[in-house]
């Protein structure tokens, strides 16, 4: 029954990010206003951490079925990634480099200089 608890809090915190993301225009989708709506809630409230600590391990066992739906959507639009194939590589390959490049920047940023 904990873990049906834990459920009902997250599914409550997507559904008030939903309606806060809508409902606001947000630039963030409501899963990510729901987990920001989440964290508070972890961080001072007590009761919650048990329920929620008893559905996150069953919900990461079975973590592999949740990219079921992508995949099959992958396959569905098969044709138009041949199309865009090229386009959407080097998105992703500039993309990632890009992130790198403000990862290490930020990274030398934040460490302390060596003097010599």
């Amino acid at each position: 029954m904990t873990a049906l608890h834990g459920l009902v809090i997250l599914l409550l915190c997507q559904s008030a990010g939903e309606v806060l993301s809508r409902g606001l225009q947000l630039p963030l989708p409501g899963p990510v206003v729901g987990m920001l709506l989440c964290l508070p809630l972890l961080a001072t409230v007590q009761a919650v951490r048990a329920p929620i600590e008893a559905i996150t391990q069953p919900l990461l066992q079975h973590l592999s079925l949740l990219f079921v739906p992508v995949g099959v959507g992958v396959i569905l639009h098969l044709p138009l990634l041949a199309q865009h194939g090229l386009a959407i590589a080097l998105a992703l390959v500039v993309s990632t480099l890009c992130g790198l490049a403000v990862t290490a920047l930020v990274l030398r940023g934040l460490l302390p200089r060596e003097e010599h």
